[in-house]
């Protein structure tokens, strides 16, 4: 894991962005924002994908204390829904990303895709797309975890109301059980209407 300030030493401030919850076929998405001090090292982080869930949220608390600014952005599957999967993360990314355009910062966003293509003159804040960037830049991965443990707590909470799609294990993935789930009681609220198989059990031809 990398510190993003030996790479981009001419910014004061950097931003890692990422999200948790593209995939699955039930439940929000969510996308972090963290900001972490340059001589900021935490050891253990890494893309939230590699780690256990303890480790996940060990590493949550370092963050969350050492961050100059974390903040994250639950976006509801009927958003999803309407606007698609990749719309409703750049929505999330956006109004992350609004509070600094006029501020001298860097953004550096996992994926290969950014949320903003144009600027007006004023805005002053650079966007910079990074493949695999939970897996190399230490304020990307911070983020990631920060968006998976929000979204697990989430997914957690309903499982409770929804236990028979076992949300608690899954996170809304489409698993075998969930599945078999989905096939015996149907859908549930919160699954995403635009999702296969979903989309065929909601709107069947």
């Amino acid at each position: 894991m990398i510190s993003e300030y030996q790479h981009f030493p001419g910014y004061k401030k950097i931003i890692g962005i990422d999200e948790a919850g593209r995939g699955p076929v039930a439940g929000p998405v969510v996308i972090a924002a963290v900001i972490l001090p340059k001589d900021c090292m935490i050891e253990g982080i890494n893309d939230s994908k590699k780690l256990s869930a303890k480790k996940r949220d060990e590493l949550f608390k370092q963050i969350t204390f050492q961050a100059l600014h974390y903040e994250y952005k639950v976006v509801e599957h009927t958003v999803i829904d309407e606007i698609n999967i990749l719309q409703a993360t750049f929505k999330g990314m956006n109004e992350l990303v609004s509070p600094f355009l006029s501020s001298s910062f860097l953004a550096l966003i996992d994926g290969p895709h950014l949320p903003r293509k144009e600027y007006n003159e004023n805005c002053k804040l650079i966007l910079k797309s990074v493949v695999s960037g939970d897996s190399t830049y230490q304020c990307i991965a911070a983020a990631s975890i920060i968006a998976k443990v929000v979204r697990d707590s989430i997914m957690a909470n309903y499982h409770k109301k929804y236990p028979a799609y076992d949300f608690i294990n899954n996170k809304g993935y489409l698993t075998k059980h969930h599945r078999t789930a989905i096939e015996k009681f149907g859908i549930c609220p919160i699954h995403r209407r635009s999702f296969s198989p979903v989309k065929e059990i909601y709107n069947p031809q």
